[in-house]
């Protein structure tokens, strides 16, 4: 199955891949691997703002981290690599806007993870980190990074 039809399957339509906020590229490739800048968790076309453990609950802040992670499964396809050739999601950084005494950053940062995993199973499965910080670009309540194998294709 490829994965345009395991998305399908999944009711998952990726968004539209956001430009850079600074001086950076989303996607670099080299050798292998794919190097997904941090992305930002847009739903509905409006990024998600706020902090943890303040104004942003559990369910919205795991809601912001799969959002993150399926702008950088669009941020993958967008540099014209696809997705098809993606053997392994090796590593995911998740990032949390969170508040002091705000300790659920790895509840939160697994709507990234259990994303990764619906759609490439096995392959799906990373390590990962997931930190609390007192402040985000643009205000945003998540950011996630990655890096994916890919096949020689």
């Amino acid at each position: 199955m490829t994965i345009a039809a395991r998305l399908a399957e999944l009711g998952i339509t990726l968004p539209k891949a956001a430009a850079p906020v600074a001086s950076y590229v989303p996607v670099v490739v080299t050798g292998n691997l794919a190097h997904v800048s941090g992305q930002l968790p847009f739903i509905d076309g409006a990024l998600v703002t706020g902090r943890l453990g303040e104004d942003v609950s559990l369910e919205q802040g795991q809601a912001a981290a799969r959002a993150c992670a399926l702008m950088i499964l669009a941020q993958v396809e967008a540099a014209g690599v696809s997705l098809d050739r993606v053997t392994r999601i090796v590593k995911l950084g998740g990032f949390v806007n969170s508040t002091g005494d705000f300790t659920d950053q790895p509840k939160v940062v697994n709507g990234a993870s259990d994303l990764m995993v619906d759609v490439f199973g096995d392959a799906g499965k990373h390590a990962r980190a997931a930190v609390g910080v007192p402040a985000l670009p643009l205000g945003a309540a998540v950011e996630v990074d990655a890096i994916i194998e890919l096949d020689n294709g």
